[in-house]
């Protein structure tokens, strides 16, 4: 039986950090990938010209304004971003970076690994590492899989090649530390429930829905925070997140949040190395019989 943990509190003084990956995906994204009209798919080798453009708002739309959102309140996120994402928008992968977030990893493309070997899904890492990192200029210490699914293999895969932390993990309200081949790994959780893809594009939620789940989140974990450890996570996509609607609910929830003391809004990688660094973080070897 897993035992509950009481994590003291933030070694800085904060009560509750907040956590926002924007995803950074179009132009990686393969034929027939998710989208308004995926209920309508056309036959095959015929190109979905609207799908397409749908994609586009993200490079010429989305991105743009969400960054234009955390400058005006100083917030610094984590952009997981695809390989041929930043190869297809260089300039808007040069932003991203270039107004101080974080550049993390999301694999050369749009595609399942977990059912790669080790040596193509090594490469598959890599592919996206070195080429996200010739064009932002950034060395990604963060890594997050297509959906999350990862293999067996993907944490050996990460620390081959010097990742200091994942997100495909949704077990947990705090950062937490597990061990891969008996070394320290960091695990900055991911969300499901305050995450646009799933709301919007999933259940067809309302922008007001998604500011309300947003609130009824923070709230409760603001309250935990006075005793124990808490993160709160919340999720961006281009093409969806920064639409007009989304980033409009999405500045009110901040301005709510930055209305309680305490709260401060974190990078995933400054994230993960206080929780490397702490020895108060916990410890979770779940997956040990994979990461051994």
């Amino acid at each position: 039986m897993m035992k509950r943990t009481q994590t003291p509190p933030w070694p800085d003084g904060s009560r509750l950090v907040i956590s926002i990956s924007m995803q950074f995906e179009t132009g990686g994204q393969p034929a027939g990938a998710e989208s308004p009209f995926s209920a309508l798919p056309l036959p095959a080798n015929v190109p979905d010209l609207p799908a397409e453009s749908w994609f586009r708002y993200g490079a010429a739309e989305g991105v743009y304004r969400m960054l234009d959102l955390w400058d005006k309140y100083g917030i610094k996120v984590t952009s997981h971003m695809v390989g041929e994402a930043a190869r297809a928008y260089p300039d808007v992968a040069r932003a991203i970076a270039d107004a101080g977030h974080e550049i993390a990893g999301h694999g050369i493309a749009w595609a399942n690994q977990w059912n790669l070997s080790y040596e193509d899904e090594l490469q598959f890492v890599k592919d996206g590492l070195d080429l996200v990192e010739s064009i932002t200029g950034q060395r990604s210490v963060g890594y997050n899989c297509n959906w999350l699914r990862r293999s067996v293999n993907t944490l050996k895969v990460l620390q081959d090649l010097n990742f200091l932390y994942h997100i495909d993990d949704v077990s947990r309200d705090e950062p937490f530390v597990t061990h891969v081949r008996g070394k320290r790994f960091a695990i900055v959780p991911y969300t499901l429930r305050n995450n646009d893809i799933v709301n919007f594009s999933g259940k067809n939620w309302t922008p007001e829905q998604f500011l309300s789940q947003l609130k009824g989140d923070f709230d409760q974990l603001y309250m935990e925070a006075g005793s124990r450890r808490r993160m709160m996570s919340f999720s961006m996509h281009d093409r969806i997140g920064g639409a007009a609607s989304v980033v409009n609910v999405v500045e009110r929830f901040i301005q709510y949040a930055m209305r309680h003391q305490g709260v401060v809004f974190m990078r995933k990688d400054q994230i993960a190395r206080i929780a490397m660094d702490d020895a108060a973080t916990p410890v979770d070897d779940s997956e040990a019989a994979y990461n051994s």
